[in-house]
């Protein structure tokens, strides 16, 4: 009779190689008014779907990632171009999952290029880190002079509902915005280590679990401070923390909270009402 021996495999230490997604889109649309598809490219996981919206000022366009999130080492990118006096508005389907990784980094890639009068509103639901999660995210812009670009991003740092914080994750967030050529708007975030412990420091987080920015570049914008501050008001009520500044002809809000649910109820209400619009459809799912 002979004796089982199981097999055993000498481990090397190093993160195992794995197929990764890597997915595209690009779209060409043209103007005026409601942005009109004149090219769309798709590869891997992700798609752009244009539900109807009767009687919007807009054409709607709305991400999908038929992978369900991000894992360690995949690679997304978007490229969105509006011709002159187009009209758009991106959002997603649902929140993005960011998933734990075993050493690679994610990236995630977006770029758009607005022609002449012509106009975007960025809107893609949260984002949500989970732990050990590792993620390099950026996002550029080219406006002709009298474009509009309003962005707004929102992340999750973990899933709040099960307790989770990030006890070690890299997170990396750059946007550049070029008017005319040139440089009118940069930011970047860069979060690696203990994540959740270092925003309970008071000069970073305060104890925030998710945060976000609205950035707009419209002409005006800047004017709007006053209006914006005002729509900001009873964010305390429900435990956000907000600021909002104007400079150089643009506008930025920030919103910091203890999670995203709070978070999203503000922004939701605020984007309504500066806008004077409805949010997508698919955020009110």
């Amino acid at each position: 009779m002979n004796a089982h021996v199981p097999l055993t495999v000498p481990s090397t230490g190093a993160a195992p190689a794995r197929q990764r997604s890597v997915g595209h889109v690009a779209l060409l649309a043209e103007g005026p008014g409601p942005a009109r598809l004149r090219d769309l490219a798709e590869a891997g996981p992700l798609r752009l779907r244009f539900p109807r919206r009767h009687g919007a000022d807009e054409t709607e366009a709305v991400l999908v990632n038929t992978a369900g999130g991000v894992a360690c080492g995949d690679r997304f990118s978007v490229a969105i171009d509006l011709a002159a006096e187009a009209r758009l508005c991106f959002t997603s389907t649902a929140a993005e999952k960011i998933y734990r990784s075993d050493g690679p980094i994610s990236r995630i890639e977006n770029r758009v290029r607005l022609g002449p009068g012509a106009r975007l509103a960025w809107l893609p639901q949260e984002t949500i880190l989970f732990d050990r999660v590792r993620v390099r995210r950026s996002f550029e812009a080219d406006l002709a002079p009298d474009a509009a670009l309003l962005i707004f991003e929102a992340v999750a740092f973990g899933r709040t509902a099960r307790g989770e914080t990030l006890g070690a994750a890299l997170f990396e967030d750059a946007w550049r915005v070029r008017r005319a050529g040139r440089l009118v708007y940069a930011d970047a975030l860069r979060l690696d280590g203990a994540v959740g412990a270092l925003l309970a420091r008071p000069a970073i987080g305060g104890g925030a679990a998710a945060c976000a920015t609205l950035l707009d570049l419209s002409p005006g914008a800047e004017a709007r401070l006053d209006e914006a501050r005002g729509l900001l008001d009873g964010a305390a009520t429900l435990g956000v923390e907000t600021g909002a500044s104007a400079w150089n002809g643009h506008l930025v809000v920030r919103m910091l909270a203890p999670a995203i649910g709070p978070l999203r109820s503000l922004a939701a209400r605020f984007l309504e009402a500066y806008r004077a619009a409805p949010l997508p459809r698919v955020w009110q799912s």
